[in-house]
């Protein structure tokens, strides 16, 4: 199974991204996981969320396949804790699912559309995060995830 973590704005500061690229690294045992920032053009400025949306919208739906997998971090969505991360994702390999997206939305949120589109909706807490900590956060929770799945001693429960 390949996990591709997008989000959707600007590219991480180096702190982050030097984080992400260390959770990312640690998987390479066990899975593949990518991250993908969904950028949108410097041209398009706009100060309403209905237009933003509709252009983050545009830019998932081109790379969405539709055998993909679409999981969005939600506000709203399910609150897991680290062991259900994991039982979720031994659930997706068991049903061969070969690629899964977790989509991190926008300052707004996502579109209907995708909401529609989404297989699952998690919460990662009812705290709200900088869009670019949330990344860390996410690489991180996979990370524990599949090191649950692989009795490693890195989750401590």
């Amino acid at each position: 199974m390949v996990i591709e973590i997008w989000t959707l704005g600007k590219n991480n500061d180096p702190f982050i991204e030097e984080g992400v690229q260390i959770y990312l690294q640690k998987l390479k045992p066990w899975c593949t996981v990518t991250m993908h920032i969904l950028s949108l053009p410097k041209k398009l400025s706009t100060d309403k969320p209905e237009q933003l949306m509709a252009a983050e919208e545009a830019l998932v739906l081109k790379r969405l396949n539709p055998t993909d997998c679409l999981i969005l971090l939600d506000e709203h969505g399910k609150m897991l804790n680290s062991e259900a991360w994991s039982s979720q994702f031994q659930n997706l390999m068991n049903r061969s699912v070969k690629k899964v997206v977790l989509l991190i939305g926008g300052a707004y949120g996502v579109s209907d559309r995708i909401k529609e589109l989404a297989h699952e909706k998690w919460s990662l807490s009812r705290l709200v995060f900088p869009h670019q900590l949330v990344r860390l956060i996410v690489a991180e929770q996979v990370y524990r995830s599949f090191s649950i799945l692989n009795h490693t001693p890195y989750h401590h429960s």
